[in-house]
C-alpha cells in the first residue's frame, strides 16, 4: 500500500543517499513522455523539500525541454537490496543553465565534470513510498566511466558543439533552452 507525505524525512533521505540510480520523468502537453535513468554522484538533498540534481551532457535533453513548457517532474528510487521499497517524489523544477546566476553554486555540490549540462532544483510537492515486492534483487558493480571520458575527451569546445548540434530541441521538436534563450532555435 503506497503512503504519501508532505517532505521527505531522515528515513527516506538515507534511502535516497544509499540508491545508485534514480529516475527522473517528465512530460510536455502533448507529445512523447521521459523516463531516463541517472547515476554518477549527480544528487542532494538540500532539505525536506528540495533536490538538486545535476545533469550531464548527452544523447537528449528532455528534461529542460519539457520543464520549459509544463513544470512538474517526478523522480523515483527502487530498492534493488535486501528490503524492498519505491520511493517517488513530485514536484517543480528550476532549471539552471551554466550562464544562470545559481548554477556554479549548486555544480560545485558535485564532482567536477565538463560536461554539466543543467541543474535542476527540484521543489517537492509531495512524496510517496510504496512496496517495491515485484523489484527484482539486483547487486551494484560500480560506475560506468564512458560518459565522463566522452565529456573529457570533448573538451569544452566539443561540448558546445554537441549542445548545439545535439541538444537544443526535444524529440518532439520543442526548445530545451540550452543555449541563450534568445540563440534557442
Amino acid at each position: 500500500m503506497a503512503t504519501q507525505f508532505d517532505a521527505l524525512n531522515d528515513t527516506l533521505t538515507r534511502f535516497i543517499e544509499e540508491q545508485h540510480i534514480f529516475f527522473c520523468a517528465t512530460a510536455a502537453p502533448d507529445g512523447r513522455v521521459n523516463l531516463s535513468p541517472k547515476g554518477m554522484d549527480s544528487l542532494r538533498v538540500l532539505g525536506p523539500n528540495r533536490i538538486v540534481w545535476r545533469n550531464l551532457s548527452g544523447s537528449g535533453n528532455e528534461t529542460a525541454g519539457h520543464l520549459a513548457q509544463i513544470n512538474r517532474i517526478t523522480l523515483m528510487w527502487c530498492s534493488f537490496g535486501a528490503k524492498p521499497m519505491i520511493l517517488r517524489v513530485f514536484g517543480r523544477a528550476q532549471t539552471l543553465h551554466p550562464r544562470d546566476a545559481d548554477f556554479q553554486k549548486l555544480n560545485a555540490l558535485f564532482p567536477e565534470s565538463v560536461g554539466a549540462r543543467q541543474v535542476f532544483d527540484v521543489t517537492l510537492e509531495m512524496v510517496q513510498t510504496s512496496c517495491g515486492y515485484a523489484v527484482p534483487f539486483m547487486e551494484y558493480a560500480g560506475e560506468r566511466d564512458v560518459l565522463k571520458t566522452w565529456a573529457e575527451n570533448k573538451g569544452p569546445d566539443g561540448i558546445a558543439e554537441s549542445w548545439a548540434r545535439d541538444n537544443q530541441h526535444t524529440i518532439d521538436g520543442a526548445p530545451t533552452y540550452i543555449l541563450d534563450p534568445g540563440q534557442a532555435g
